[in-house]
């Protein structure tokens, strides 16, 4: 059966490492889907949620906020400052932070405050994605 070996890393930790059939994470410019001997690439991917289709058929789901996908050949590396494995996903601790980035944007001061905010707010949105989407595959 041909597979590829995956890599997801955040800042702190490898947070996932593992033969995978399939691979399907969020691009710059839409949805991207890497199967084995996939042609080389580097790319920008944004928020969402990095599914993981292992050798064996079952499924992994990580979040990432955003970062860079390497894939060659035989390989793919996702490096991401933050990536949550499905499973620790935490629905009320996301909701708050969302809650907060909202009011971060209702309160900006100035530009600078009003892209900061609006950057937490569609991580924070796309965290919320993300979990609905680990939550209905199980």
């Amino acid at each position: 059966m041909n597979t590829i070996h995956v890599d997801v890393v955040s800042a702190e930790e490898l947070i996932f490492s593992g033969e995978a059939r399939f691979v399907a994470l969020p691009g710059e410019a839409g949805e991207l889907g890497i199967f084995p001997r996939h042609t080389p690439l580097i790319t920008r991917i944004k928020p969402g949620s990095v599914r993981i289709e292992m050798a064996d058929g079952s499924e992994e789901f990580v979040f990432v906020a955003g970062g860079i996908l390497e894939v060659q050949p035989n390989c793919v590396t996702v490096l991401s400052d933050t990536a949550i494995r499905g499973k620790d996903l935490d629905d009320e601790k996301a909701n708050k932070a969302k809650a907060a980035a909202e009011e971060a944007l209702k309160n900006a001061k100035g530009e600078l405050d009003l892209a900061k905010a609006q950057s937490e707010l569609v991580v924070m949105a796309a965290q919320i994605a993300a979990l609905r989407k680990f939550r209905q595959k199980r």
